[in-house]
């Protein structure tokens, strides 16, 4: 769908439907350019979570289907699959070597707090697997780059622009902070509340601006940090209802994920908003 410039050269015939379909909504009005500029919404976002989708849809299917007894642990089949896809998308073009680097970056910094947190008993991996890094299997680094998959793509497919943004500096600090406190907090007190109180302050003012089509819409960017932080959610209980991870109070049967844990999404969020934004930056430069 004119999706612009996000699309690489095999979408054209979808990009000819959209200018076709955006012709036969100009002619019934309002209501129809507005559904088809929703459609149109739709299928970049879907573009755009492909590699989460894939990653998500996996829990479900292995959990439900895989082989109980297989030589290959569930885990270490995950762990392949996943550089699959993600060998996959590369080929294909639909990701950008610098998307890429991205999701690497995601991957060495969700698995250091994978390996800390598994330690300090906030969760575990229940089965068995080859591939792992003391209590972490290897997949699990491939959950972050999910989000960090996300976060590069729809940055590019939506064409972001920002108003009162705040300076590239302060934000990398406060992202610096929040990483520090997922650890810190185990040992010190949990400094959360002035860390949502210092986002408050530094993106407060700031809006985002996205093209689905042709023109830049806007929304608060805390808005979408939220909205993320609250599909990861979702995620999340879907990857522990399948038994990829369990929290301590799941060991004796699986419960939803409290909505508490929107708080520690969110301020992911920030860490993840922060590094897609250093190579968005890089690349502006360039």
């Amino acid at each position: 769908m004119a999706i612009g410039t996000g699309f690489p050269d095999v979408f054209g015939a979808l990009r000819s439907w959209d200018e076709r379909a955006a012709t036969w909504a100009r002619a019934r009005g309002p209501v129809a350019v507005g559904l088809h500029e929703l459609v149109c919404f739709g299928v970049k976002q879907a573009s755009a979570c492909l590699f989460g989708g894939s990653m998500v849809l996996l829990l479900g299917l292995s959990w439900a289907c895989y082989p109980p007894h297989a030589h290959l642990a569930r885990y270490d089949f995950l762990t392949l699959v996943a550089l699959l896809i993600q060998g996959a998308l590369i080929i294909s073009r639909m990701e950008t070597p610098e998307e890429a680097k991205v999701i690497l970056l995601f991957h060495v910094v969700g698995t250091v707090m994978e390996v800390f947190k598994t330690a300090m008993g906030s969760w575990i991996y229940p089965e068995p697997s080859l591939l792992r890094i003391g209590g972490v299997p290897l997949f699990s680094g491939f959950m972050y780059a999910s989000v960090g998959s996300y976060l590069a793509r729809v940055w590019r497919l939506f064409d972001f622009r920002f108003t009162r943004h705040p300076p590239f500096a302060a934000t990398v600090w406060l992202a610096m902070a929040i990483y520090a406190n997922f650890f810190t907090h185990h040992f010190m007190p949990d400094m959360r509340w002035l860390l949502f109180a210092a986002v408050g302050m530094l993106f407060g003012r700031t809006w985002v601006h996205f093209r689905i089509r042709h023109v830049h819409r806007r929304m608060p960017l805390p808005l979408g940090f939220s909205l993320v932080a609250l599909f990861i959610w979702f995620a999340e209980n879907i990857g522990t209802f399948t038994a990829a991870w369990r929290y301590p109070m799941q060991h004796h049967g699986w419960q939803m994920v409290p909505p508490s844990k929107l708080g520690s999404w969110f301020l992911l969020m920030i860490i993840s908003y922060v590094m897609v934004s250093a190579v968005a930056r890089r690349k502006s430069a360039r």
